[in-house]
């Protein structure tokens, strides 16, 4: 991810994207583990765990690089062993929001498409253990990344700041990290979730027309049909969810694959008006903007959440009315 470090749509936009990020991802850790949305244990395990990881995105991503950069360029958090960390910090956070969105998109998958392993997988014991690899494997895979960089300035003996060491580019096992680090994230996920997607809609699809012969022509019936219905809740849960994240990474994608599969190099430097850094800043914009709407915007769709959301929100007045009188 490029680092912001001065310019006005940098100070604008990251700001707003922090400000709305936290408080919907806070609210859906707070909301969901109650069981009061009508969600199923597996459900609801998934996506909080999805805005635990998006939360941190939002954090180490948003707060404490580019946004720091600009409004205190030079701090604790400039230190280059903390820098390092920092890196290492964003990596995970996004590793484990992406693949945990894999991980939900397959499990509404099995849940609609595969009946047989539906009752022993959709379950809240399996998302748990999928969740914890999920994140193990995410925060063991980016071990790496804290090691290639080096400092900017040595000032009194302090680090300052962090560059990648010339030997990154001319390495061939880091070229070849660097490589299974795009590919993994988001490529595979972003494949994985358009073929996901495309199995679940087809079934649906599908099973919707074999059900409507059987029905015969009586159209009040149709429209009553429980099963048809909640298979369209299920389409509208995982469309949010994964539809979300494959609008706002495609971007993000094309701009790897150009660079990967051309002899493009990602930019350095800020020029508003270079294509390539418009491609990339655009980008890196969009994976942000997912990380803090992704749980959210399902949340906030659903009427129970939105009950509850009132509840959270009118208890601290009722009890600051309580104290007053």
């Amino acid at each position: 991810m490029s680092q912001a470090q001065s310019g006005p749509l940098y100070a604008l936009y990251y700001p707003v994207f922090a400000a709305v990020g936290i408080p919907a991802n806070l609210l859906s850790i707070v909301i969901l583990p109650q069981g009061k949305c009508g969600l199923s244990k597996c459900i609801a395990r998934y996506l909080v765990s999805m805005a635990v990881t998006d939360l941190l995105v939002v954090v180490t991503a948003l707060i404490l690089n580019p946004i720091n950069g600009i409004y205190m360029p030079v701090s604790f958090l400039s230190i280059t062993p903390v820098c390092k960390m920092s890196t290492v910090l964003i990596y995970s956070s996004r590793d484990c929001s992406v693949w945990l969105t894999v991980a939900f998109t397959f499990d509404r998958f099995v849940a609609i498409c595969c009946q047989n392993l539906r009752n022993k997988y959709c379950t809240g014991k399996t998302a748990r253990v999928v969740i914890c690899v999920v994140c193990a494997m995410g925060c063991l895979k980016n071990i790496p990344w804290f090691f290639p960089y080096e400092p900017l300035y040595v000032i009194n003996g302090v680090p300052w700041f962090c560059r990648l060491k010339l030997f990154f580019y001319a390495s061939f096992i880091w070229t070849a990290f660097d490589w299974f680090d795009r590919v993994l994230t988001p490529c595979i996920p972003f494949l994985l979730i358009v073929l996901f997607n495309a199995m679940t809609v087809r079934y649906i699809l599908a099973a919707n027309r074999a059900r409507k012969r059987l029905q015969g022509s009586c159209s009040a019936e149709k429209q009553n049909d429980p099963e048809m219905e909640s298979r369209r809740k299920s389409i509208v849960l995982l469309f949010i969810i994964s539809g979300n994240f494959i609008l706002l990474w495609t971007t993000y994608v094309v701009n790897v694959v150009y660079v990967r599969f051309t002899d493009g190099s990602y930019f350095t430097g800020f020029n508003f008006k270079d294509p390539r850094f418009i491609l990339e800043e655009s980008g890196n914009m969009l994976l942000l903007f997912s990380c803090c709407i992704n749980t959210g915007t399902y949340a906030m769709t659903q009427s129970k959440f939105r009950q509850e959301l009132k509840k959270l929100i009118k208890y601290p007045l009722f009890a600051m009315m309580t104290l007053c009188k």
